[in-house]
């Protein structure tokens, strides 16, 4: 069995600056991961890239030679991945034995997660070559500042999470950048009523009806909840990466690693 997180959101998220400070965390563990760009626009990367989409398409070439926009070229770029999943990517990916460990840094486009299939596809695909994968979803928690982006961020989610139908977590990014941490605490595991109180405030009394099936909603998709990351505490960065992988059932036959001199007792 093999592993991998996919690493999705909007663009400026912040799951670029997610894989450097995973990667350089497992380094610092002694832990190998291995970063897969999916992202046909990226021009710089914090991390060293295993596998990289570029060397197939690039989002650039496309916009010059089709005459796209950065979006529709960006999904032609996507589905050209999808038209070769069998051929290039596996080629890519063959080298990975069992047990390795791979994070998949996609791009920004929402669509990607709402209803275009492509993802999807890539996820069914990944399965069958027997890797375990996980979603992390990553929401700006600057975004995130009232009810009503609040409930915005959780409907992307969520279609992101009906869509891929895996194992999910989402993840309330650049929380080492407010001002004030409580601010979000209300929106982590958050009490539906309060949501309804908090939205009939902010709009009109007609929308009555549809906040109260909004709130509804993200009360019955009690997995809509986040988990707030601080790339600059290793304890946050840790916890989170532990949640994955008790996700993919990483580490459950691993032999464990003896220290030195531990091995030299266990020979004797």
């Amino acid at each position: 069995m093999r592993y991998a997180q996919l690493v999705i959101g909007p663009a400026g998220s912040g799951k670029s600056t997610y894989c450097t400070n995973v990667f350089e965390h497992c380094q610092s563990i002694g832990r190998t991961v291995h970063i897969v760009n999916l992202d046909p626009a990226a021009d710089h990367f914090e991390y060293p890239v295993s596998v990289d989409i570029r060397e197939l398409i690039s989002l650039e070439d496309v916009m010059e030679e089709l005459k796209l926009g950065p979006n529709g070229g960006l999904v032609y770029c996507m589905e050209y991945l999808e038209d070769n999943l069998d051929d290039w990517l596996s080629e890519q990916l063959e080298d990975y034995i069992e047990d390795d460990y791979l994070i998949f840094d996609c791009p920004g486009q929402i669509e990607l997660y709402s209803h275009i299939p492509v993802l999807r596809t890539f996820v069914d695909q990944l399965k069958r070559w027997d890797f375990n994968v996980c979603a992390v979803y990553m929401t700006d928690s600057q975004f995130v500042s009232d009810v009503t982006k609040y409930i915005s961020g959780c409907m992307a989610s969520l279609s992101a999470m009906i869509q891929l139908e895996l194992p999910h977590i989402n993840v309330l990014t650049k929380v080492d950048l407010l001002p004030n941490k409580r601010d979000i605490d209300r929106f982590l595991d958050p009490d539906v009523r309060l949501l309804f109180d908090d939205l009939n405030a902010h709009m009109a009394p007609r929308f009555r009806k549809l906040n109260h099936a909004l709130a509804e909603l993200v009360d019955d998709y009690s997995m809509v909840n986040f988990i707030p990351l601080d790339i600059r505490n290793e304890e946050s960065i840790q916890y989170l990466l532990s949640c994955v992988d008790n996700c993919i059932q990483y580490g459950e036959d691993l032999e464990p690693k003896l220290k030195d001199h531990e091995q030299d007792d266990a020979d004797d």
